[in-house]
């Protein structure tokens, strides 16, 4: 992966972009001059954003006997109160990034996260990621993730993500502010045929100016905490 710091509201700079001002609906990103919209902007902003993506859901089997899973905050059930400080996360999120592993190297991929819940005090998490070939198109299939991410009463945040590699992480972390998350993975599982060089490392995802999703993970190398694959995702669902 190249520069993420000198450019602005990059897929690697995303989540630092909801940090620096926490008052502020827009954030700003370090090394940058703070965003300028204000408040009436940005809901202006989210409703007309919304036009596209707030009649649609995941689908659900009509049939299924128990609550089905929503990513869309207004069909379905409510919202478990315990989950409020999660609340802009929740939606189908799709976009496009950057990866630079020691399995793969640097290569573009595009990504698809979902964020639902089924009423409980949890929420359940899946990414699909395909690569992107140098004329722009789908190309294979990559890595997928999946988990479950919990919080508690003092804003603890536990995030649950098995790796589709062979290796079951488990993060802890605490919300920024409104709109930014910061994890740091505690312990790693991985299986034997799992990747080796997966180190431990960072999850910072955040909401950037013009209300993307954007996300980086970081990876610990020769003892150096390096960037290994960000991209930023616009609400499809939600």
């Amino acid at each position: 992966m190249t520069e993420h710091n000198h450019v602005p509201d990059t897929p690697g700079d995303a989540a630092a972009s909801a940090t620096n001002d926490t008052n502020s609906a827009a954030g700003t990103t370090e090394g940058t001059q703070p965003a300028t919209r204000s408040g009436s902007d940005a809901v202006n902003l989210a409703a007309e954003q919304s036009k596209n993506t707030a009649g649609r859901n995941i689908p659900a089997l009509e049939d299924l006997p128990v609550t089905a899973d929503t990513a869309n905050l207004r069909l379905g059930p409510n919202l478990h109160d315990g989950l409020l400080a999660l609340l802009p996360l929740v939606g189908v999120w799709r976009g496009e990034g950057q990866a630079d592993t020691a399995e793969a190297r640097q290569y573009s991929f595009g990504q698809q996260i979902t964020f639902a819940h089924d009423g409980e005090n949890y929420l359940t998490y899946e990414s699909r990621i395909w690569k992107i070939d140098e004329e722009g198109q789908p190309g294979d299939l990559d890595q997928r993730e999946s988990g479950f991410v919990r919080i508690d009463l003092k804003d603890n945040i536990e995030f649950i993500c098995t790796h589709s590699t062979g290796a079951v992480e488990i993060l802890y972390g605490t919300p920024v502010n409104e709109r930014a998350w910061e994890l740091e993975s505690a312990s790693t599982m991985v299986t034997e045929t799992g990747p080796a060089t997966l180190g431990p490392g960072k999850r910072l995802y955040g909401l950037m100016p013009n209300n993307h999703l954007g996300w980086v993970d970081e990876r610990v190398v020769d003892g150096e905490l390096r960037p290994r694959m960000s991209a930023e995702l616009t609400r499809v669902v939600g």
